[in-house]
């Protein structure tokens, strides 16, 4: 598709001819970015016949929102912090204090989002001012070890089970606050339907099966 000038879109200077050629195209963006979680990256819109100056004039219209360094959307601001999330980190996994926010452990949502992912990508997906992102990186094998899904907002997200979820907690137990982790300890004890045989295989799987012993095996 090939877009007018900078000059023609600009209000009166604008024919008829041309304000359909520019709601053709936020149309198309809007069905690109429904396909692709809500957003798009700067080479995507380039695949759609736009420049870097075309973009910015419609970030400065309004049209599009600059979400971080390469990355836009249309409405996206205008979405709960969960539903952001949810769009930008589909491939994730929930960890950490954000894993024991949405397990049910702790009482309040963690300012920043725990998440891990493949260790492949890139960390430039994570400089971002809104959403705080704390990225864990891990072997895709890890990764998906002990996931399950869970709505976050309107959507979905991956998040670990919780004896995935203790077993991380003890790795990296420096990065917790003290009260965080035991209370942690304490709500999986509670569990009634906690699985024992699946958390040590884990412990094995994390290297942390002394850990598990000295912090819950001596109470079961």
């Amino acid at each position: 598709m090939k877009l007018p000038h900078k000059e023609e879109w600009s209000g009166k200077n604008m024919g008829e001819g041309q304000q359909k050629k520019k709601d053709a195209l936020i149309e198309l963006i809007q069905e690109e970015m429904k396909k692709n979680g809500g957003f798009m990256r700067t080479a995507q819109l380039y695949e759609l016949h736009m420049d870097y100056r075309k973009i910015q004039k419609f970030v400065e219209e309004g049209v599009l929102e600059r979400i971080k360094n390469g990355c836009y959307g249309m409405g996206f601001s205008k979405q709960s912090e969960e539903d952001m999330v949810a769009e930008l980190f589909a491939d994730g996994v929930l960890c950490m204090e954000s894993a024991l926010y949405y397990q049910g452990y702790i009482a309040i949502r963690p300012a920043c989002w725990h998440i891990a992912v493949d260790k492949n990508t890139s960390k430039s997906r994570f400089k971002m001012r809104y959403p705080l992102i704390q990225p864990y990186y891990a072997e895709p094998e890890v990764l998906k070890l002990g996931v399950e899904k869970i709505a976050v907002g309107s959507r979905e997200m991956w998040i670990y089970n919780k004896e995935r979820m203790i077993c991380d907690c003890l790795k990296f137990e420096e990065k917790l606050e003290r009260n965080v982790l035991q209370q942690a300890v304490l709500m999986y004890l509670r569990e009634p339907q906690k699985d024992i045989q699946r958390l040590m295989e884990y412990a094995k799987e994390r290297k942390v099966i002394q850990k598990v012993q000295n912090r819950i095996g001596v109470w079961l």
